[in-house]
């Protein structure tokens, strides 16, 4: 009976081992979290990569705007089969800057696990860990939203003193009605929400519709 329960305790020995071997260290869980930003996904991706190094965490750069954290001690002890097997709890981060339009993106972040209960995840979460999201924010606060104005297709005008949009697009297009799709352009709301000296951005389009201004040698009689 003795032999017989030695040769049994072996295996279940060599059984754990096996499982641990085969799947690249033990069990593995992960779980997400994202964040918006008011900010292209490059520039967001950047943001987030200057909040990591101040945070003192190591990573490596990915494709498509992506990165995946150093792995990390995890503070568990290891399972009784993970013990046997030298296995160490361990998590990192895989992040990704997501495009949400021209000017928007969201961060997402997965902390991926292995031999951590899943009831301990929530503990490793980048928010929680790292307060990452806080120190992006920290970042961005000091790096201004870039400009909302489209950059192809139209001029730039500075307002002249005292003009709002009806008088700038009687200006530039000969049509004070302009103002409407100028305003929509240019993330306005009323003629007057426009400050001095304000660059306003007019499309092509509008300025092909104004008429030409005659010249002396267009002028009858001449």
């Amino acid at each position: 009976m003795a032999i017989v329960l030695a040769a049994a305790i072996p295996g279940c020995y060599y059984a754990g081992f096996y499982y641990y071997s085969a799947n690249g260290g033990g069990s593995e869980a992960a779980i997400g979290e994202e964040h918006q930003m008011d900010f292209p996904e490059a520039d967001a991706f950047v943001l987030t990569q200057d909040a990591l190094h101040g945070a003192g965490v190591l990573f490596e750069v990915k494709p498509q705007e992506s990165l995946v954290t150093l792995w990390q001690k995890a503070d568990n002890a290891p399972g009784f089969f993970a013990g046997l097997a030298g296995v160490q709890p361990r998590y990192r981060y895989e992040i990704q800057a997501v495009s949400e339009g021209s000017t928007k993106s969201k961060i997402v972040v997965n902390v991926r696990a292995e031999d951590v209960p899943d009831k301990d995840l929530p503990l490793y979460k980048a928010s929680t860990r790292l307060d990452l999201f806080n120190k992006i924010d920290q970042v961005a606060a000091l790096t201004p939203p870039p400009s909302k104005l489209p950059r192809t297709g139209g001029v730039n005008f500075a307002l002249l003193p005292s003009e709002d949009l009806r008088g700038l697009a009687k200006r530039t297009t000969g049509n004070a009605d302009n103002w409407r799709q100028i305003a929509k352009d240019n993330g306005l709301s009323s003629p007057n929400d426009v400050t001095p000296l304000q660059t306003i951005w007019v499309s092509d389009s509008l300025l092909g519709s104004a008429p030409k201004q005659s010249r002396p040698s267009d002028s009858p009689g001449q």
